[in-house]
């Protein structure tokens, strides 16, 4: 798992098995991508399709494009697409459209290549938003952002996961005391909004199964979170059995540039 970027400024994922790679999300411009993809040593020719988590702009706003060049089908559920169509429009007004498309649903398991995919509803104000875990060579990865709260569904689909990305967004004292308008604060803090640091720490200290060789938190917000707040929070939580988690890592990602590829098997 290679993380190009996280944040409200454009997220973009690349998941590898041994035979292709699936880009999750696509927030940056598609010449930024393929510059991050590079950097990292990913190769977009062996990229298989681009899977769309929900229609946000920090999620699609080099889709098309990018979907264009590569000549690779675009995954996406029938009610982001539609909201991602109407959001769009080409030079003479027209609602945008992907050249190959194939619709997904939440609860329905589907393969790229030799990755098995399981997409799963999760609670965010969006058409249709979805979190995934991939599947591949006996390997399981989960890669869930902008979600208000863990709800029941997502904390099973997250088990006996070998790597895992999960948002990490906010500080609350920072958000209640920050810049942004009262409504905006409301809906990050809402049951469809985006996953504090404290609500992650108490899923890490009761409810997580600790099977992860590494955890990414990602989506912090450059306004209302601090990277060490995040970190403290979450090895505060973890550190209650820190013996049974022993080589785990905690990697924070980052807006401007790639991590380092995770690497499993």
């Amino acid at each position: 798992m290679t993380v190009l970027a996280s944040g409200s400024r454009g997220n973009c994922t690349v998941l590898s098995s041994d035979q292709a790679s699936i880009l999750v999300d696509a927030g940056l411009s598609c010449k930024e991508t393929l510059k991050r993809m590079r950097a990292a040593g990913e190769d977009p020719h062996r990229l298989k399709g681009i899977i769309i988590s929900h229609e946000h702009q920090d999620h699609v706003a080099g889709l098309q494009v990018l979907a264009r060049k590569l000549q690779i089908p675009v995954y996406i559920t029938e009610p982001t697409y539609f909201r991602w169509r109407s959001d769009h429009k080409d030079a003479e007004g027209r609602p945008a459209t992907l050249e190959r498309c194939e619709h997904f649903q939440a609860g329905s398991v589907f393969s790229i290549a030799d990755i098995t995919v399981t997409p799963f509803t999760i609670p965010h104000d969006a058409a249709d938003p979805c979190g995934f875990t991939f599947r591949s060579a006996g390997i399981k990865v989960g890669v869930v952002t902008d979600l208000g709260y863990l709800a029941a569904n997502v904390k099973m689909h997250l088990r006996a996961c070998d790597g895992l990305m999960i948002e990490s967004n906010h500080d609350l004292e920072m958000l209640r005391t920050g810049p942004y308008p009262w409504m905006v604060k409301q809906r990050v803090m809402s049951r469809v909004g985006h996953l504090s640091n404290a609500a992650l720490a108490e899923f890490f200290a009761s409810e997580y199964d600790r099977k992860a060789a590494f955890l990414v938190l990602a989506h912090l917000s450059q306004e209302n979170n601090h990277p060490e707040l995040a970190r403290q929070s979450a090895l505060e939580a973890l550190g209650i059995a820190v013996s049974l988690f022993p080589s785990a890592t905690i990697t924070l990602a980052e807006q401007d540039k790639p991590l380092q590829p995770f690497t499993l098997g």
